[in-house]
């Protein structure tokens, strides 16, 4: 990118991603679309599918512009930022490298693409449009109402301290009756635990199971200076039941 638009600022995310994880780079991107500047390219790439016939997208929003397989890893950034304004694909062959093999579609096409776009090219420019429509959605799941009033949420992150990151934020939990302070009975397997629902992790007591709301505004299970993970056997994609006070799950 820097041979072809010298001086372009770029800013490294991440390359730390499990391999082959597109929930996890979905996951990370939307993490960090609330913060991007205005009129940024944001160029993406975990990509199993390589040198098959998954397509490579440019897709629009507002604030960003994205760049990246079309395998589910942009859809929820995509959504967040309010869904795409235009969508292309990249097949313009004036704007890639040449390849030596199939492979290695990061280098030889989404990063031209991306430094076209951050060098002031249109999008227009990259391919032929796309229809928003149908981009492949994406594998972020979203919480799920039980019978009973309990919720089935799902791990979507382990940070390295082990607390554990649920696709639920606490508006859910308080509508199904949970209120901070209060307890919330969480389902793990064949494990029933009480889990206080604290404001930071120190308001653990030793070896406590609480839930709290992370930085990023959703509720985590964490344990005070100890791995929740580890203790539980909970990773991403993990399924536990959130059982609010008065809530039943059913058999």
């Amino acid at each position: 990118m820097l041979g072809l638009v010298p001086g372009l600022d770029v800013i490294d995310l991440t390359h730390e991603l499990p391999a082959h994880d597109i929930r996890a780079g979905a996951l990370a991107l939307v993490r960090a679309v609330q913060y991007l500047p205005d009129g940024c390219v944001v160029l993406a790439v975990v990509d199993p599918g390589v040198g098959t016939d998954r397509r490579l997208l440019g897709v629009e929003c507002e604030p960003a512009t994205f760049v990246g397989p079309d395998n589910g890893l942009l859809a929820p950034a995509v959504a967040m930022l309010g869904g795409p304004r235009r969508v292309v694909t990249l097949t313009s062959p004036e704007h890639r490298l040449p390849a030596p093999g199939p492979t290695f579609a990061g280098r030889d096409v989404l990063a031209p693409a991306a430094a076209h776009l951050a060098g002031g090219g249109d999008l227009a420019d990259l391919g032929e449009p796309v229809d928003p429509a149908s981009l492949v959605p994406g594998v972020l799941g979203l919480p799920r109402p039980l019978e009973g009033g309990a919720i089935e949420a799902d791990v979507w992150w382990v940070d390295r301290f082990g607390n554990c990151q649920l696709n639920c934020g606490p508006d859910e939990l308080a509508a199904a009756g949970a209120q901070p302070g209060g307890t919330v009975e969480v389902l793990i397997g064949e494990r029933a635990k009480s889990a206080r629902w604290v404001e930071a992790y120190a308001d653990a007591r030793p070896s406590e199971l609480v839930l709290l709301v992370d930085s990023y505004g959703l509720l985590a299970l964490a344990l005070d200076r100890q791995s929740a993970a580890g203790e539980y056997g909970l990773r991403p994609g993990s399924s536990v039941v959130l059982r609010p006070p008065g809530a039943t799950v059913p058999r």
